[in-house]
């Protein structure tokens, strides 16, 4: 198999030739197996599920509450509305590219088992565990941030109704958060088909609850801010010197809830037409976040009053702002939805961090001899489910060492998983052309110009925001204000490259594809 003859070359080429899949799941199944791997689980998701799924992945009624404070109270309202706006376009820009390889590569590892068709032979086995190792870093740290955000948004509910009189502990907090990781751990353990129907509603509860929140504050609130004030006011609060800088620190907010874009490729063996309908649903999810969200940030600036009396005794600056506004029955309406939504952002976080989990594991990436590869009766990978729990859980232990340090996995979640996507596209953009690669492009492709355009700008704003957002959020710099994404993404990355060398090569040849079904290793 080292060299290859001109009739290898055309079965290869043949093989990852992507095709505009079928009704029959048959047909869905040959395309899988000309990538190298047998169909293991139920293909239950419909168009709707997935777009919803998409959708839900992003939460942003729920995950512009849990992060408005980085830029509202670092920069002001032009952090809030301004960061938002840019950075919608340019994670298009990422989600297009993304959606491309997608459409090439309908895999559960997602960008993970496109990297193997994206680089030539050699790069493959070191390619592929870098990228495996981050995005599931990434997704485990998404699932700990929003599991821990819901967490204490609950008790910021509960610490409102007693007039602030109840302040959870640490303990408290942890006591809930694993409560929570727990019950989405037996929800996702049930069937697909189970889950399907459950996350066709989530996008209609997402959007409808930003469409509620927006409709409630326009109408309750009596001392709304002038246009000047939304648009142009800035705030610095983080004692950096630079006013612009503080700004910069609010993409947070956008770059954590539009995030985790290839989730929905993570369950593309359980979605009819996936090749096409997970692309697609990326593109909708991502657009449709970015509008819905920029009208909820400015909804939730022009009604916040003074910024002094934020985030307001519950912790958040969103439960604050909806209490002086509706009051507090109106507030346990909309609190409760935002928590709902919050809950299905958990549970499709989960249903893709456990695909990849399986897809890295059955292609040697974890020392577990096939452990969390293993797929039950129901045809879901249930060992992968609650190990993302397990180390979800291991996470929010950063909480006894301060607040700070647990709020650094929010950061950590963009930067890893933002990062496991630069590098396949990347990838693309340098060896496409290369004779082992020969990127061909599935039915959703960027043609022309726009090809190396768009994934050019997406890779630049990926290594622009991994730099920001790594950055300490406020001076003077001690243990306490440190952030520490950079420190645990460091830590992480020089074990599993230790454990490369000292095992991982020997066991881990990179993610299967169609070269290996030419030797029958297919699985």
């Amino acid at each position: 198999m080292d060299d290859f003859g001109k009739e290898d070359k055309a079965i290869v080429a043949a093989a990852v030739q992507p095709v505009l899949v079928s009704e029959d799941n048959e047909r869905e199944e040959e395309r899988l197996a000309a990538l190298g791997y047998k169909q293991e689980f139920a293909r239950e998701f419909t168009n709707l599920s997935t777009i919803s799924f998409a959708f839900s992945i992003m939460g942003v009624a729920s995950s512009v509450a849990t992060t408005i404070d980085t830029p509202l109270l670092l920069g002001g309202p032009v952090s809030v509305v301004w960061c938002w706006f840019i950075g919608s376009f340019m994670c298009m820009c990422l989600g297009l590219s993304i959606a491309e390889l997608i459409s090439a590569y309908p895999t559960n590892g997602g960008l993970y088992s496109a990297s193997a068709y994206l680089v030539p032979r050699a790069w493959r086995p070191v390619t592929g565990w870098t990228i495996g190792w981050l995005n599931i870093l990434g997704q485990v740290a998404g699932v700990a941030s929003t599991e821990w955000g819901l967490a204490n948004m609950i008790l910021a509910a509960a610490s409102i109704s007693t007039d602030g009189a109840y302040v959870a502990t640490a303990g408290q907090t942890m006591a809930v958060y694993v409560a929570l990781l727990v019950v989405h751990g037996l929800l996702n353990s049930v069937g697909t088909k189970v889950i399907s129907s459950i996350t066709r509603i989530f996008v209609f509860v997402n959007l409808g609850t930003v469409i509620a929140v927006v409709i409630a504050l326009g109408v309750t609130c009596k001392d709304k801010h002038p246009a000047s004030y939304v648009f142009t006011e800035t705030v610095n609060q983080s004692g950096w010197p630079s006013n612009g800088f503080s700004v910069l620190l609010g993409l947070l907010s956008v770059c954590w809830t539009m995030t985790d874009y290839d989730a929905t490729a993570h369950i593309s063996e359980e979605v009819k037409k996936a090749s096409i309908r997970a692309p697609v649903a990326i593109i909708i999810a991502v657009a449709g976040t970015g509008i819905f969200g920029w009208v909820y940030n400015i909804m939730f600036v022009l009604c916040s009053g003074p910024l002094q009396d934020l985030p307001g005794a519950a912790g958040y600056s969103a439960a604050t702002i909806i209490l002086r506004n509706v009051g507090l029955k109106g507030f346990y309406v909309l609190w409760t939805a935002v928590c709902f939504v919050a809950f299905a952002v958990v549970s499709t976080a989960l249903q893709a961090n456990a695909r990849t989990v399986h897809a890295f594991s059955r292609d040697g990436g974890l020392p577990d001899r096939g452990f969390f590869c293993k797929v039950a009766s129901n045809r879901v990978p249930i060992n992968a489910v609650w190990i993302v729990c397990f180390v979800s859980a291991l996470l929010g232990l950063l909480r006894f060492a301060s607040e700070v340090a647990v709020n650094a996995v929010f950061s950590l979640c963009a930067i890893a998983l933002d990062s496991s996507y630069a590098v396949p596209i990347a990838c693309k953009l340098i060896f496409r052309h290369h004779p082992e690669v020969n990127f061909q492009p599935g039915p959703f492709a960027l043609r022309g110009p726009l090809g190396t355009i768009i994934p050019s700008v997406a890779v630049v704003w990926v290594t622009f925001t991994v730099v920001v957002l790594a950055w300490p959020e406020s001076l003077p710099i001690t243990a306490e204000t440190w952030n520490y994404s950079s420190t645990i993404l460091g830590g992480v990355l020089l074990l599993t490259s230790i454990g490369y060398l000292l095992g991982g090569r020997r066991r881990y040849s990179g993610p299967r594809t169609a070269f290996e079904v030419l030797e029958g290793s297919m699985h």
